[in-house]
């Protein structure tokens, strides 16, 4: 540990002994005075103790383990801010048992009054701006969080400007403003202002959960749940007279749900914590609602004598009874999907099978909420979704065989996947492996299809070069002969016209055999690949586009640099992309220059690009079609249309690395 990690940590210890220290000073000297448990409640030692404790000691976990984060400071200096408040409170009670100066009770009251709103008013809802990174959302936040720190000192001069004791024969605080009363409006502001301040919070993280990767929102959750509890108890503190003073108890609930979530998050599965208190809130709810509107009922109708509360609370329960599973099922598909619904599932899965088995991975982690899947075909993961933690395989069969697995991302809190999510996952798992073997046999036909072509153009390259250098010779030859015999005939034999006639036949014969020869080892494979290669071939076919179809000129450079010895079908495909693409630009836009450039790695890619003006989307005609086709056949792709600055022709080809020449 090196010298700053333990100053560091020394005085996270040394401010969370001196929370404990004051609170325990606080109540241990009240509680020797006679103090009773209403007495301090009334007083709200209870609170500020309670919440001294909850937010310096879970701030003092967090700077002890994540000390770069400022959560944990202002948890610290929030704990320290409400503990003062009872020690500040009791030393002012001991003065005034003390028969000590009433200026010196009225110092400890104001120093009581004043240390607990800034609490609330300033490090919470800043350290809930700043959850769970220690970062704001946004640089447009950083106005949020100034406000929050400017208008914090509103909320300080109401709690001190009453002037009222923290207990009865106390002495009012030297902060005390005349005219309190009469600022009413101001101190409504000041609770609405702490209340915006919270929802400005609430707001904060809810639009981080959206943006977060699963475990963001594991700890995201943790601290939504405790500050909608927290919201929902304080909310009518601060509004409506009469509420108790222990519903602030719940402010506790955000420090240790904070503390969890950026230490230990994964320590419980939320959602599981999620669903059972949605469930018993809402059945509360429903059971509150049914109760007041049955004994609204009965007051009119059944006279009080019969006991009619009683009878209402049994009644309540029968009709309660069974509403929980089914609320217990919409509050769990909310969290864990659709795992009681299995045909719900294959239903989804089914719609995403047309979209390809990354579709169909995705639909799965959606439908059942789990934080990963992967599908993981002869070795290699072909579809992922998710981050990925501790992981179950499920084996994927298709006619017995083993054609694939499905890689399950387990919920944080749980061991493994429940029984629930295995029988959804047997029934999904039947129609993946099927994709999965038809994909397979996809993609075999495929290879099957680049290795016929492949050969066929190795055979049409040997077949070229047989009657290139083979044939064709023989028949220049038997030509060059029939030329030479010819010339040796004289005139005087009385068959010397006939046999003159049959050589100028057979020398006819032989050039329209030679002919044909020639066509047919052009239409076999290009002769410029064989006689320049194909940067060579293609450079001279640029060349001699120099002219638009309209007459005017036309630049075409080619831009081909470290280009491997490339496969007869490979190198046939890219010319015949190129010289056609090429072609199109010549003939139908409007272009003063073109590029071809040709780019190899992991993949061959062709792209033709010119510079003429937009003219709508481009209609496939013969060429396109041929060139969608000659990539596809080698297992490439093809794209082609208009962009702002001119056409556009892409090719891709994949290719094993190849050395270059």
């Amino acid at each position: 540990m090196t010298t700053n990690a333990a100053s560091r940590r020394g005085l996270v210890g040394l401010l969370a002994g001196f929370v404990v220290a004051e609170v325990a000073v606080a109540v241990g000297y009240l509680l020797a005075i006679g103090w009773g448990w209403h007495e301090m409640v009334d007083s709200f030692m209870v609170t500020n103790g309670l919440m001294a404790l909850t937010f310096g000691l879970c701030g003092a976990v967090i700077a002890w383990y994540r000390p770069s984060n400022p959560i944990g400071w202002l948890f610290l200096a929030d704990g320290i801010g409400h503990a003062t408040t009872p020690l500040a409170a009791a030393f002012a009670q001991y003065l005034a048992d003390s028969g000590a100066s009433v200026g010196a009770q009225r110092v400890f009251v104001t120093i009581s009054m004043a240390a607990w709103p800034w609490s609330i008013g300033l490090f919470l809802p800043l350290a809930l701006l700043l959850f769970p990174t220690g970062r704001l959302l946004s640089p447009r936040w950083r106005w949020a969080a100034i406000g929050v720190v400017a208008t914090s000192p509103l909320f300080v001069v109401e709690m001190v400007g009453s002037g009222d004791p923290v207990s009865p024969g106390l002495p009012r605080g030297y902060l005390a403003i005349p005219s309190y009363d009469s600022l009413q409006p101001l101190w409504t502001a000041a609770e609405l202002r702490n209340l915006v301040a919270i929802l400005l919070a609430i707001v904060c993280l809810t639009i981080r959960y959206r943006r977060a990767d699963e475990m963001g929102r594991r700890q995201l959750l943790w601290l939504l749940l405790a500050s909608v509890i927290a919201i929902l108890f304080v909310t009518p503190w601060a509004f409506v007279a009469g509420t108790p003073i222990l519903v602030l108890l719940a402010i506790p609930l955000i420090p240790i749900s904070v503390a969890v979530a950026i230490v230990r998050y994964q320590l419980l599965d939320i959602r599981l914590v999620i669903s059972r208190a949605l469930t018993w809130g809402l059945l509360s709810l429903v059971a509150i609602g049914v109760y007041a509107v049955l004994v609204a009922l009965l007051d009119s109708l059944i006279a009080s004598q019969v006991g009619r509360s009683a009878a209402v609370t049994v009644f309540v329960a029968l009709i309660i009874a069974p509403v929980l599973p089914r609320l217990q099922q919409l509050v769990d598909r909310a969290l864990y999907g659709d795992r009681h619904d299995p045909a719900r599932v294959a239903s989804r899965v089914g719609e995403q099978l047309s979209a390809g088995l990354p579709g169909v991975v995705a639909a799965i982690r959606s439908a059942l909420r789990l934080p990963y899947a992967a599908l993981t075909v002869d070795g290699e993961v072909i579809a992922v979704d998710g981050t990925p933690g501790a992981v179950v395989p499920l084996e994927l069969s298709y006619g017995g065989e083993v054609v694939g697995w499905l890689d399950i991302g387990v919920r944080s809190g749980e061991s493994g996947l429940s029984s629930a999510d295995r029988s959804v996952l047997a029934l999904v798992a039947v129609p993946l492996a099927v994709a999965v073997h038809a994909t397979r046999l996809s993609a075999e036909l495929q290879s099957s299809r680049e290795k016929l072509i492949s050969a066929r153009e190795e055979e049409r390259r040997r077949l070229r070069r047989d009657l290139h250098d083979g044939l064709g010779p023989t028949l220049t030859g038997i030509a060059f002969s029939a030329d030479a015999v010819a010339n040796l005939i004289t005139p005087q034999p009385p068959d010397a016209s006939r046999a003159i006639d049959l050589l100028t036949r057979l020398r006819a014969d032989t050039r329209t055999a030679i002919g044909d020869i020639r066509r047919l080892v052009d239409d076999l494979r290009p002769p410029a690949l064989d006689e320049l290669g194909l940067v060579g071939a293609l450079r001279q076919r640029a060349d001699q586009m120099s002219f638009r179809a309209d007459g005017a000129t036309i630049h075409v450079a080619v831009s081909a640099n470290g280009l491997p010895t490339l496969p007869a079908a490979l190198e046939v495909a890219a010319y015949r992309i190129a010289t056609e693409a090429l072609t199109n630009v010549v003939r139908h836009s409007r272009a003063t220059s073109a590029v071809l450039a040709l780019r190899c790695g992991s993949d061959l890619e062709i792209e033709v690009t010119d510079d003429g003006p937009p003219n709508g989307a481009w209609h496939p005609g013969v060429g396109l079609q041929a060139m969608r086709e000659r990539a596809a056949e080698l297992g490439g792709t093809f794209n082609a249309g208009p962009t702002p600055t001119g056409g556009l022709v892409r090719a891709s080809f994949p290719l094993a690395p190849l050395e270059p020449r």
